[in-house]
């Protein structure tokens, strides 16, 4: 037990070691800081003085107004971060501002990004306010931020932040381009120093970043959404439907080219059992025979068995019609009568998937 204890202590002051690192100050030697600036060489009586290039001439004063030494702020520049697809930077710009093009035709640009900014506050508990009925200037409220310390009763709020943003939206004329800019526009800190309406520069630009590249992942994940959206109306839309042919007989209509479907009927008389003893590509007629096709024991445990057709074995006729942009298909019997609505409703869940190649590309 003792044991345990002693581990356990000195992974505590690990702990406590590693969270007391400051990681925005410098670390390491700062005798630089106190170095006097050098004397200038003391030139004999008589001698001449030694030529003196003002060009690389270095005083201590130059640095008297900034950070020195510990006080150096060192980390990495933020970066504004173009994830979302169809997103760029101007190159060379420290503000945080992105550019977004049209890759959804049938939404609004400016619009769709103003819904991602709305949702993206409202996920923080941030409420969002246009300035103006141009819908090009928004301002959020507080953001709020407490660093807490000590348990349950006994916490204490050490320090405070609270921050708020405009949010400027700019358009290309042809609306196919759209950037975002975001700006910190107040700031209130408290701590046990007091309070301060001021934030280091470098902290506003890392504050403006961070905000704007979250409204960007906001936009990204709205993209990523509708993809999925329409992958799945692609995967679940019917290509195939029950209908009548120009001459009203009962057939099924594809949205289908009728020359890209009669190209491809061969792949489908193959999967489901038909075999092909003739054809008339000018009118477009199939003359198949049709034999039930039997999935055997290894196919069923491979998974490899086809859907079969409730059809009597028989010779058939399929003929194909332009139907204005989509294709009819009436299947004839050996005496030259279409099925009836009947039989295609009942085989229609096999030939609906055989017709839309569903399997096959």
């Amino acid at each position: 037990m003792n044991r345990r204890i002693f581990y356990f202590s000195l992974l505590s002051l690990a702990v406590t070691g590693c969270g007391s690192v400051n990681n925005k100050s410098a670390m390491g030697d700062f005798e630089y800081a106190k170095v006097k600036e050098a004397k200038q060489i003391g030139v004999p009586t008589g001698l001449n003085k030694p030529e003196v290039n003002a060009k690389f001439f270095i005083s201590d004063a130059i640095n008297n107004k900034g950070p020195i030494g510990q006080d150096v702020d060192v980390r990495a520049p933020s970066l504004v971060l173009p994830v979302a697809s169809s997103s760029r930077v101007v190159p060379g710009t420290m503000n945080a501002k992105i550019w977004f093009d049209q890759i959804l035709e049938d939404t609004d640009l400016k619009d769709f990004i103003t819904e991602a900014l709305r949702e993206q506050l409202a996920s923080d508990g941030v409420e969002l306010t246009a300035i103006g009925n141009d819908n090009n200037v928004f301002e959020s409220a507080w953001y709020h931020e407490e660093d807490v310390s000590g348990y349950w009763l006994f916490k204490t709020v050490d320090s405070s932040e609270s921050m708020r943003f405009t949010y400027q939206f700019e358009s290309k004329p042809h609306g196919r381009s759209v950037a975002l800019s975001v700006k910190l526009i107040d700031y209130m800190r408290t701590d046990k120093k007091g309070a301060s309406k001021t934030m280091d520069i470098i902290d506003k630009q890392r504050a403006e970043m961070a905000m704007l590249n979250e409204v960007v992942a906001q936009v990204d994940f709205k993209y990523r959404l509708q993809q999925r959206e329409n992958r799945l109306m692609r995967a679940n839309q019917k290509f195939v439907t029950i209908g009548e042919n120009a001459q009203a007989e009962p057939a099924y209509i594809a949205e289908i080219d009728i020359e890209m479907l009669w190209s491809n009927m061969p792949l489908f008389f193959t999967d489901y059992g038909f075999e092909i003893t003739d054809l008339n590509e000018s009118k477009k007629i199939y003359f198949v025979d049709f034999v039930k096709p039997e999935n055997s024991f290894w196919s069923v445990i491979w998974g490899d068995d086809v859907p079969v057709i409730d059809l009597e074995p028989a010779k058939y006729q399929f003929v194909l019609n332009d139907e204005q942009g989509k294709t009819s298909v009436t299947i004839y019997d050996a005496d030259g009568n279409p099925l009836p609505v009947e039989v295609l409703e009942r085989i229609f869940p096999v030939m609906e998937r055989g017709l839309s190649f569903r399997d096959a590309f």
